[in-house]
């Protein structure tokens, strides 16, 4: 059964306001889950108390009212606890520290599980209805919270913590210590819906000293943040008696509201509290210039390095496809630059999980800085303004996978399609008209050979066709030498040019995928802590309502 269904099945399904305390607990758990994990545990641990608290209270019992009655050693507690009962269950006395464990009376029956919860073992049980009818109050004579020995306060902190209702029991000479003021009634200053005030054995006091004592009290407990909860006089051995308590309990006991009311101050607490971990919204890191970062683990990935070694590839292969047939075969000695770097040129696969590693070397010490410098830049960025927990977790989310930056940036420097690898037409074109400039100029060489070699022999002489003044195959070898070297003259530029081009192309390329890794591995993390805190400030804003 979830924690809202549990809670609306305590209340009997009521839409009384107190339905609100529902949602504003599954506000509270929605916090404790975003924030775990970027927030100490320790700043959390009261705020998931009362979450589990709330299930586990709510699901003992339905009509039953923890109250306890806490006070000082000699205010007259148990004493008043016995008057409630109507029988000796506890005793009573001046000595310190007189109760030593906490007894429960319990007006009907039933609530032994949720005592079990309370771990309060001496319990008794009294018949319910009468006048006034206290059926379902569960009343609790807690340890005196001024005692000498330790293991009595500490019962008293655990068990103010998970009762429905508390009164305070005053003494008449002692209600101003500053010890039930500082210690315990301030520190319950959002619990005044489940807090009652008892000024006890006021027959100690004239009727105008009695006055006197409850206006001041009344300023006292204006002081603490207390103002309004119910002050009632008692004494157990003259007027007015217990009454006066008697009827605020069964008010209180007949409502059956007092769980909730309690879990909605202790909500109100928590939220509190814990309001200092959240702070102003965070920022968008979209309106962010994340080109420092980019531009870091470009350099450490060795994208200029991949840019200047594509151009030089480019002008390499053109070389090879539109330079001087006869000498092409000298450019094949020379090592292809993107083949130094183990890089094809062509894309890889994305999903291909067997991508070659490339030969660039390790980021230096200067890159490796400048990636550290632009890491806790983008942290800043994303933190600025915020708690300093959350800023602290934003710093370990941005640099969570720097090991892993590394391979990464290789895997998409090698996956990215340089441009390089398909030859253009226009190389084509010019290699081909080169082929048939460099044929012509062997044409006319080998003519001008055997014309030579049948002079040599005394051979006739073979008519040769003129062009213009000049012999044909003078004509073919001049003009084809000349007409080679005027078309690798008129390529070169051009290859340059679109060399420059494929550059910069590569390079927007390079750092497309440099973006990518950074976005995966260093924003990613860190948008997921700002949307925790969005959520944890959403949430707390809604468990505070």
């Amino acid at each position: 059964m979830s924690l809202t269904e549990r809670i609306r099945q305590a209340t009997g399904g009521r839409t009384v306001a107190l339905e609100s305390v529902v949602d504003r607990v599954e506000a509270l758990r929605r916090f404790t889950e975003a924030a775990g994990g970027h927030v100490p545990d320790a700043d959390l641990a009261a705020a998931r108390a009362v979450v589990d608290r709330a299930g586990e209270r709510l699901a003992l019992s339905r009509s039953h009212t923890v109250v306890a009655l806490a006070g000082a050693t000699g205010s007259g507690k148990s004493t008043l606890f016995n008057g409630l009962a109507g029988v000796q269950l506890s005793p009573a006395g001046l000595r310190r520290p007189t109760t030593g464990a906490t007894h429960a009376c319990v007006w009907g029956s039933g609530a032994d599980q949720l005592l079990d919860w309370l771990h309060v073992g001496r319990r008794f049980t009294r018949d319910g209805g009468g006048e006034p009818d206290l059926t379902g109050l569960v009343l609790l004579d807690l340890p005196d919270f001024d005692s000498v020995e330790a293991a009595h306060r500490v019962e008293v902190d655990r068990l103010l913590l998970v009762v429905d209702l508390i009164v305070w029991v005053l003494h008449p000479q002692k209600y101003a210590d500053k010890l039930v003021h500082r210690s315990y009634l301030e520190q319950f200053h959002r619990h005044r819906e489940v807090t009652v005030v008892a000024l006890h054995q006021v027959d100690l006091l004239s009727p105008e000293d009695l006055q006197e004592c409850l206006a001041d009290l009344d300023h006292l407990l204006a002081d603490d943040g207390l103002e309004g909860v119910p002050v009632v006089a008692t004494s157990a051995v003259g007027p007015p008696g217990l009454r006066p308590l008697a009827d605020q309990l069964e008010r209180k006991v007949r409502a059956r509201e007092a769980a909730l009311r309690r879990l909605g101050a202790d909500v109100d607490k928590v939220a509190a509290e814990a309001r200092p971990l959240v702070g102003p919204a965070p920022v968008d890191l979209a309106k962010r210039s994340d080109r420092p970062l980019v531009d870091a683990l470009s350099h450490a990935a060795g994208v200029p390095v991949v840019a200047i070694a594509t151009e030089r590839a480019y002008v390499h292969r053109a070389r090879k496809v539109t330079g001087w047939p006869f000498a092409r075969w000298v450019r094949r000695f020379r090592p292809d630059p993107l083949g130094r770097l183990r890089l094809g040129g062509r894309a890889a696969n994305v999903d291909d999980t067997t991508v070659s590693a490339t030969s660039i070397g390790p980021a230096a010490p200067a890159a490796q800085a400048e990636v550290g410098l632009a890491l806790r830049k983008i942290a800043d960025q994303a933190g600025s303004g915020l708690p300093a927990p959350w800023q602290e977790a934003i710093r370990v989310a941005a640099r969570s996978r720097m090991d892993d930056l590394p391979d990464a940036l290789d895997i998409a420097v090698a996956q990215t399609d340089l441009g390089v690898a398909r030859r253009p037409v226009w190389w084509r074109v010019f290699g081909v008209l080169q082929w048939l400039v460099a044929l012509a100029a062997l044409a006319g060489l080998l003519w001008l050979v055997v014309r030579y070699v049948m002079f040599a022999l005394a051979l006739p002489e073979i008519p040769l066709p003129d062009v213009g003044r000049v012999p044909l195959p003078t004509a073919l070898l001049a003009g084809g030498l000349l007409a080679g070297l005027l078309l690798s003259l008129l390529v070169r530029p051009v290859v340059r040019l679109a060399a420059r081009r494929k550059r910069r192309r590569a390079e927007a390329r390079l750092r497309s995928g440099v973006e990518r890794v950074a976005r995966t591995l260093v924003l990613e993390p860190v948008r997921r802590v700002l949307t925790a805190y969005a959520e944890a400030r959403s949430a707390l804003d809604d468990a505070a309502l």
